[in-house]
């Protein structure tokens, strides 16, 4: 199910029961409406949850220049990051003190491992991701093109949920995550 930016926006319309769009650069209302709200709305989208679809891990570029304060090393992050999610070394992703510094990550390490969240491009979208970013795009768009309230949060409800939906989906496509380090465990077991 392959979807182009302008196919994401002309669901979210007709879900709302207005016109659909082929293009966001039409000159309607609804096009130019779609095209302001669907950047803000899909990094949102994406932002709500750590989607299996928009992870990737990298190996970062370190900086000759060391950081002036509170780390050793500095380093590159990628350009197509959206959010760092956990920071490595060697073969692991995770476990190391870091702190984010623009687009410079900023550790105590020789080397970096990143687990980050970048944007895919629409085509890379998942069924259930694009019905809860259609949702929320159809209740975004609700206010603006119909100024009826009472339908923009019914809408508005509708996204909460198919956005929960989603997210369970995408949590069930990995093991979970055991709990490793306890302080009361070892402490009972100890």
């Amino acid at each position: 199910m392959s979807l182009t930016e302008a196919e994401l926006c002309s669901t979210a319309l007709v879900k709302l029961g207005a016109r659909p769009i082929t293009s966001l650069a039409e000159a309607t209302l609804e096009a130019e409406l779609a095209a302001r709200l669907y950047p803000i709305v899909r990094d949102s989208t994406l932002l709500a949850h750590p989607w299996a679809f928009s992870l990737a891990q990298a190996e970062l570029e370190r900086d000759p220049v060391p950081p002036a304060g509170d780390f050793a090393a500095s380093f590159r992050l990628p350009a197509d990051l959206l959010r760092t999610v956990s920071a490595g070394c060697g073969k692991s992703g995770r476990g190391l003190v870091y702190r984010v510094f623009g687009n410079r990550l900023h550790a105590d390490a020789e080397a970096v491992l990143l687990t980050y969240q970048r944007r895919p491009a629409p085509a890379e979208f998942p069924p259930h991701f694009i019905a809860a970013l259609t949702a929320r795009l159809a209740a975004e768009l609700c206010l603006p093109l119909t100024e009826n309230a009472a339908r923009a949060e019914v809408l508005q409800r509708l996204a909460a949920s198919e956005l929960k939906l989603a997210k369970l989906i995408d949590s069930q496509q990995a093991t979970p995550r055991a709990i490793e380090d306890f302080t009361l465990i070892d402490a009972r077991l100890g």
